[in-house]
């Protein structure tokens, strides 16, 4: 049985190999256009990385969504700068059709703006050239102020993600992470969101933890628009 797990290898796959034109698409690319019409896929929210797919799925189950279900796939790129080559596969013909969204971090913000402009303009283009090939539709993407762990933390407050670190038994390694002469002079803010980047896999699982925590309304606005949205 196809699953979006599959969709999601499937077009990871398509991104890495070749020039990343939707004409080119070889296997990958033929798998990820038939995945996506069984499925169905109906949108796609292209994030950097793990961490910030965890923080989405997360937000959904506590609301009770089911992203999959509703034909939504929650697409981790492995980077932002490899946006426009997921957005003119996924995107407007010739790409999929999908509807495109996203988050991102501010200094990825031009990335974003860039690749859903170029997918925007194709989509007109591909309708001049065949006006009878329903465009794709491209939505907007949100904005964290610096990335989404600075959001979280923020809206957590400092004390609460430290009771979080030390439920988790991570108390100990972040008093050895905050003795270190780099950490000193910076914000306790400043210093959580560091060592949550420290571990491998840390930001993947505290994506969750933060996101689990939230009181309702306090959920960072990038976030709950972006699960709005959708």
């Amino acid at each position: 049985m196809a699953d979006m797990g599959a969709f999601r290898e499937a077009v990871t796959g398509w991104a890495a190999g070749g020039s990343g034109e939707s004409g080119e698409s070889g296997e990958s690319g033929e798998s990820a256009r038939e995945l996506a019409a069984r499925l169905p896929v109906r949108a796609v929210v292209l994030l950097e990385g793990p961490s910030d797919a965890a923080a989405v799925d997360a937000l959904a189950e506590r609301r009770g969504r089911d992203l999959e279900g509703e034909g939504v796939c929650v697409l981790p790129m492995g980077g932002a700068m490899s946006v426009g080559r997921f957005a003119r596969l996924l995107g407007p013909p010739p790409g999929l059709g999908l509807r495109l969204t996203g988050l991102c971090d501010v200094r990825e913000r031009d990335f974003y703006a860039r690749a859903l402009e170029e997918a925007t303009a194709g989509a007109a283009q591909a309708q001049e050239q065949a006006p009878e090939q329903a465009p794709g539709q491209v939505q907007r993407f949100f904005v964290c102020a610096a990335d989404l762990e600075d959001e979280l933390i923020r809206a957590l407050g400092v004390a609460r993600v430290e009771e979080l670190v030390r439920a988790e038994g991570d108390l100990r390694a972040l008093q050895t992470f905050l003795r270190q002469p780099a950490q000193q002079g910076r914000t306790a803010q400043q210093q959580l969101r560091r060592f949550l980047g420290t571990k491998k896999g840390r930001k993947i699982r505290y994506g969750r933890v933060l996101v689990e925590a939230l009181e309702p309304d306090r959920v960072p606005a990038p976030l709950d628009s972006l699960l709005t949205s959708l």
